[in-house]
C-alpha cells in the first residue's frame, strides 16, 4: 500500500481539493472516537457531499488496493472508525439531506449524515417520528451500520426493524438500492438487512429509507426505587409478562445513581432504580400505570413526572448516564460492555456478573435497556495499570460468556468493530465462516474497513 497510496491521493487531491485531510488533527479525530481502544489514524480523510462522490472514492480505492473506513458521527464504541491498515476515512457528515417524507405513509427517505435528532425536528408538524432513541448524538447511517437500539426497542425495535430500504456503494463503487416502500416483500434475499449491521465491511450506506410512527397521544415517566438490583429485575420481567403499554424501561444500579446524582447535581434515591415511561391512550396509560405500581410492589419509592417536562428531565438524566459513570474517574473512558440475554435471564446474568465484580477493584456502575435484555457496565480503569486492565478484561470476558451461554450476545447494541470480534466465535460457530465468504464475494480485495468483525 506504500506505494499506492501516493499515487490514491494524487487521484483524490484532484477530484476533491481542500476536502482530502492529511493533517495530524483531521486524521486524530478520525480515528478516536468514543472507544477506550487505542486510537489508529487513517492516512488521509475525504469529505464527501454525495452518493457519487462516495462511489467515486470506493472506485480509486479498490483500483489500488487502499482501505477503506467510513466515518459518520464518530460515536463508535467499539473502534469501527479505527484504521488499524491506514487508508481513506471517508466522512459522510456533509451527507445530511431529507430527502422525503411521506406522511400517508409514515415513512420517509434521507441520506446517511442526517442525525436523529435533526429528522425528529424536521417530522415535528407532521405528528410522526422516528423511536430509536440512543444516548449518542448519532448519524442515521453509522446507526444502520451498526444495526443500533436505545431505550424504546422495547416497542418499537431496533434498526434492524425499522430500515425499509437503502442505496448502497459496494467495494467498486457501484450503486446499489436494496428494499423499498413497500411493508413486506417476499422478493429476493433480504440485502437490506444484509447491510444493516454489516459496519461498512461490505458497502457504504448511503441512503436510507425509515419506517415512521405516529405520536402518542399520551404518555406517562415513573421512576422506581428498590433496595435490591434482583427486585428491580424480577419487576422488568413481571410488567414485560403482562403485556403493559411499555415504551421504555430502563435500569441503574446503586454506583450509577450516585454518578448521576454528582454529575447532574441532582438528589435521586442512591439505590438500584427503573425509568419506565407507558405511552398510548390516556386510558391505556392511567390503567397500565396503575397495574405497574402494584407490579412494583418491591418498590421503596415509586414517583410520577409530574408533567412532560418533568419525564423529560429525568430521561435527559438517563441518557447522560455514560458520562455521568465516566466522571467517576475523570479522564478515563473505561470498557463499556454491552451484552443482551433473554429477558427471563436478565435477573440471574446481573447478579451473577456483579459477584465477579466484588471480587476486583473495579468501578462498574451498570445501566441498561432491561426491557429487551440488554444493559451495559462501564469497567472503570487505568490503562496504564496492568493490574486495573487485566481486572477490567477479565469481568468483561466473564461478562459475555455467561451472557453467550444464556442464549444471549456479545453486543446488544454497540457493534463488533475491534473490540468484541474476539468472542465471535463463541456465539456464531461455523456461521462465522459464511459471514467470511459473504465478505470475501462482495469484497475481494478486503478494502472494506478490514479488520472489522472478523479477521480474513
Amino acid at each position: 500500500m506504500t506505494d499506492t497510496l501516493p499515487r490514491l491521493l494524487d487521484v483524490l487531491r484532484a477530484q476533491f481539493a481542500d476536502r482530502l485531510m492529511t493533517s495530524d488533527a483531521a486524521r486524530e479525530h478520525h480515528g478516536s472516537g468514543e472507544s477506550h481502544l487505542v486510537p489508529q489514524w487513517p492516512d488521509a480523510v475525504v469529505m464527501v457531499q454525495s452518493t457519487a462522490e462516495v462511489s467515486d472514492v470506493l472506485r480509486a480505492c479498490n483500483a489500488h488496493g487502499v482501505p477503506v473506513i467510513p466515518f459518520g458521527a464518530g460515536s463508535s464504541l467499539e473502534g469501527q472508525i479505527h484504521a488499524p491498515h491506514g487508508g481513506i476515512s471517508i466522512d459522510m457528515s456533509g451527507m445530511d439531506a431529507i430527502l422525503s417524507v411521506q406522511p400517508e405513509d409514515m415513512d420517509c427517505t434521507v441520506q446517511c449524515g442526517v442525525t436523529r435528532q435533526a429528522l425528529n425536528e424536521h417530522l415535528r408538524a407532521t405528528g410522526l417520528f422516528f423511536p430509536v432513541d440512543l444516548g449518542a448524538h448519532a448519524s442515521l447511517g453509522g446507526m444502520a451500520a451498526t444495526r443500533a437500539s436505545g431505550t424504546t426497542t422495547v416497542r418499537y425495535g431496533s434498526m434492524r426493524d425499522l430500515v425499509l430500504g437503502l442505496t448502497v456503494v459496494m467495494p467498486d463503487g457501484e450503486v446499489i438500492q436494496t428494499g423499498g416502500r413497500a411493508r413486506k416483500s417476499s422478493a429476493g434475499y433480504d440485502l437490506t438487512r444484509l447491510m444493516v449491521g454489516s459496519e461498512g465491511t461490505l458497502g457504504i450506506i448511503t441512503e436510507l429509507t425509515l419506517r415512521l410512527f405516529g405520536i402518542p397521544e399520551a404518555s406517562q415517566t415513573a421512576m422506581c426505587s428498590f433496595d435490591s438490583i434482583e427486585d428491580a429485575t424480577q419487576t422488568v420481567v413481571m410488567a414485560l409478562q403482562c403485556g403493559l403499554c411499555l415504551n421504555r424501561i430502563e435500569l441503574a444500579d446503586s454506583l450509577q445513581m450516585q454518578a448521576i446524582n454528582s454529575y447532574c447535581k441532582s438528589d435521586l434515591p442512591e439505590l438500584p432504580t427503573l425509568w419506565i415511561e407507558l405511552t398510548g391512550s390516556d386510558a391505556a396509560v392511567a390503567n397500565d400505570m396503575a397495574a405497574l405500581r402494584d407490579l412494583a410492589d418491591t418498590a421503596r419509592r415509586f414517583e410520577l413526572a409530574s408533567d412532560a417536562e418533568a419525564a423529560a428531565r429525568l430521561w435527559r438524566i438517563r441518557h447522560d448516564a455514560l458520562y455521568a459513570s465516566r466522571a467517576l474517574r475523570p479522564g478515563i473512558k473505561g470498557i463499556s460492555t454491552d451484552v443482551c440475554v433473554p429477558v427471563s435471564q436478565l435477573p440471574a446474568c446481573i447478579s451473577a456478573i456483579l459477584e465477579v465484580i466484588a471480587e476486583t477493584s473495579i468501578q462498574a456502575p451498570l445501566v441498561g435497556h432491561v426491557g429487551d435484555g440488554n444493559f451495559h457496565l462501564v469497567l472503570l480503569y487505568d490503562p496504564a495499570d496492568a493490574g486495573e486492565k487485566a481486572e477490567a478484561q477479565k469481568i468483561n470476558k466473564a461478562l459475555v460468556e455467561m451472557a453467550i451461554a444464556m442464549g444471549g450476545t456479545c453486543t446488544g447494541e454497540h457493534g463488533v468493530g475491534l473490540g468484541k470480534k474476539a468472542y465471535l466465535p463463541a456465539e456464531h460457530g461455523a456461521a462465522l465462516d459464511v459471514m467470511r465468504r459473504i465478505k470475501r464475494a462482495l469484497d475481494p480485495n478486503n478494502i472494506m474497513n478490514p479488520g472489522k468483525i472478523f479477521d480474513l
